[in-house]
């Protein structure tokens, strides 16, 4: 994993608003970024796809991408080096990850399937999200749409967060641990959740009385953090290797649904060895991931 240090960045004002221009971007299509289902709460504005919007650290943000250059508004250049360079990945180097799947691919008989769908998801890269909102977004997204994920999603924001106001309209933070776990199962259940309620409300409690310290797994090998997360209740191995792939920096997590259970069929109906994929296995399941969602394993 090396850093791609071709990218520039510079602030600038877009009327009143400060934001940061970033350019010389290879490997990055925030649309297939925000489409690929690993985050709920990023929406195009308007019908443009590559102008995106939403909330995460607490602050609403919008990317706008044109070409290699994207223009993150509402940010200041302190805050893209902090955040957001990080939360994009742009400080990975996709190119080179890129070939190393593709070499571990190889070795198991790849007839270029990998490729080809790394060449239809070309600009998708894994988003830093903050540990705490990946958990429970992902318990709520067991048995359920993303539309209704969604809408959940933004109950529980407008109910239990912190609310910020941007250019006229509001927008709320995520609700931290505390907030939910203080609100009681039957409160959370109101919202619409379902069964979800008391497994949203179990990680709260694991959460804000310490029993399960997010930022402590960074430091743990794949296995032990997936023995962390399941301890809590309604985490299974899926919601676990989502947290892990897309909030904790463990690409070795490889998330098996329904949709990944038919392309392992499909494509590899001999078997894949997935530890063998080594530690960018879970980057690959997104390429594959999206190349069958939106086109059936047909570019064209």
């Amino acid at each position: 994993m090396t850093e791609n240090i071709k990218i520039k960045s510079e602030e600038i004002n877009i009327g009143c608003v400060k934001a940061v221009k970033v350019s010389c971007l290879d490997d990055f299509d925030i649309s297939q970024i925000f489409d690929c289902g690993q985050a709920f709460r990023f929406l195009p504005v308007g019908d443009d796809p590559y102008h995106i919007g939403g909330v995460a650290f607490g602050r609403y943000v919008e990317f706008i991408q044109d070409g290699s250059t994207l223009t993150i508004k509402n940010s200041t250049l302190d805050e893209f080096e902090r955040i957001w360079k990080r939360y994009l990945a742009l400080d990975l180097d996709y190119s080179h990850i890129k070939r190393e799947l593709v070499e571990a691919f190889t070795t198991q008989g790849d007839s270029g399937v990998l490729s080809r769908a790394m060449q239809v998801g070309h600009g998708i890269r894994l988003l830093r999200q903050e540990p705490w909102e990946c958990l429970c977004s992902f318990i709520i997204s067991q048995n359920n749409n993303i539309p209704r994920i969604r809408k959940i999603i933004d109950a529980l924001c407008k109910r239990y967060g912190e609310r910020t106001e941007f250019e006229g309209r509001d927008y709320y933070s995520f609700p931290t641990p505390e907030a939910i776990a203080g609100a009681g199962v039957d409160a959370i259940f109101e919202l619409r959740t379902g069964f979800r309620a008391k497994y949203i409300h179990d990680a709260a409690l694991a959460v804000s009385e310490n029993r399960l310290v997010l930022n402590e797994l960074f430091s743990l090998d794949t296995a032990e953090v997936e023995r962390a997360l399941c301890s809590v209740k309604g985490v299974g191995p899926k919601v676990a290797a989502c947290v892990m792939l897309f909030s904790l920096e463990k690409y070795d997590a490889f998330p098996i649904d329904v949709w990944v259970k038919r392309i392992l069929e499909k494509y590899y109906p001999d078997g894949l060895d997935i530890k063998a994929l080594g530690k960018y296995a879970g980057i690959a399941q997104q390429y594959l991931f999206y190349y069958e969602r939106y086109f059936g394993g047909d570019e064209q």
